[in-house]
Parts: C-alpha cells; sequence; structure tokens
C-alpha cells in the first residue's frame, strides 16, 4: 500500500483543483480522513483476522462498496460539511476509492478486494510501480521506508499535483 501520508493526495489535489467554493475546508478534511480510513483494516491483524480475509487488510474497507457508503454519509452531512448533497457525496467517494485504486498499482500484498461483496476476489493493476509500505513503523523508519517514500513522491505526490495544477489552471482560463 501507499503509506498513509500518500493516500490525502488525490483529495488535496482534487481540492485544490476545484477551489474552496466548491470544495469547503471541512468537505476537504473529510476527503482527507476517507482517503486514509481503508487502513484502519491492519487493527484486523490484532484482532486475528487473517490477510486474506474479506475483513482483513485490503479487503471490504478497500471496496468501491466502501467508497459508496462514506459517499452516502458525507451525503447526509452535506450541510455540515457545507456543500451541496452532490458534491459531498462525489468528492468523499472519489476520495475513499482512491485508497484502493492506488494499492493496486503497488508491488506487494495480496491485492485489493474492489469488487466487494460482489466478488472476493483481490486485484492490481497490471503495472505496479508503488513500492508497498511496511506494515510495521519499525520498518517503515528503515531503508525500505525511504525506498517507499521516493516511489510515492514519483508516482503519487507529482501527478497529483500535476493532475490539480493543470485542472486549477484549465478552470481559471475557462473564467475568463
Amino acid at each position: 500500500m501507499p503509506s498513509v501520508l500518500s493516500h490525502p493526495a488525490v483529495p488535496l489535489a482534487l481540492g485544490l483543483a476545484l477551489g474552496q467554493r466548491v470544495i469547503s475546508g471541512r468537505l476537504l478534511l473529510a476527503g482527507v480522513a476517507a482517503s486514509v480510513l481503508p487502513d484502519l483494516d491492519v487493527l484486523a491483524f490484532r484482532l486475528g483476522i487473517p490477510y486474506a480475509h474479506d475483513l482483513g487488510h485490503r479487503g471490504a474497507s478497500h471496496s468501491i462498496a466502501f467508497a459508496v457508503l462514506l459517499g452516502l454519509i458525507a451525503l447526509a452531512f452535506a450541510v455540515h460539511l457545507r456543500a451541496s448533497r452532490k458534491t459531498a457525496f462525489l468528492f468523499v467517494f472519489v476520495a475513499a476509492a482512491s485508497h484502493g485504486l492506488l494499492d493496486m498499482l503497488t508491488n506487494g500484498g495480496l491485492g485489493v478486494a474492489l469488487a466487494w461483496p460482489v466478488s472476493d476476489g483481490r486485484f492490481f493493476f497490471p503495472v505496479q510501480v508503488i513500492e508497498a509500505s511496511p506494515l510495521s513503523l519499525r520498518r517503515f523508519f528503515s531503508s525500505a521506508g525511504a525506498a517507499v517514500v521516493v516511489s510515492e513522491l514519483l508516482w503519487v505526490w507529482l501527478p497529483s499535483v500535476f493532475v490539480g495544477m493543470a485542472v486549477l489552471v484549465a478552470r481559471r482560463k475557462n473564467a475568463l
């Protein structure tokens, strides 16, 4: 998986691109939370739930269904998020769904249960360019973790900033 530090790149880039009129600060925070929430499934290890289980790491919490659920919760709280219901749903859904999609680009683990509960299959993209982050803090603060950070800067942050800036420039150009 990309580290918990890089999953927020997608909602942050979208927030930058769409601007504060569309994505309020509260909605941006909800999107950032939705982008990292799926990795709470690592607690399953402590509960004795195996990695490959539906509730294990990269299981149900990494699915499109889970992203829809988080989007529906955002829709219900749209007024508090200072957003339209549609914007709240779509932004939080995309932020949460991006988590599993980014994990499908990594080179480690058992894959992502993107289609759960329809399928219990675990998937990767054909190209796996992101170094999988170690699950332990000790290993993350080692040379393995340094390789992950470099990989995430190249394959997550750089493209996110580029896309965010491109959309921002296009929006501003169309506003003139």
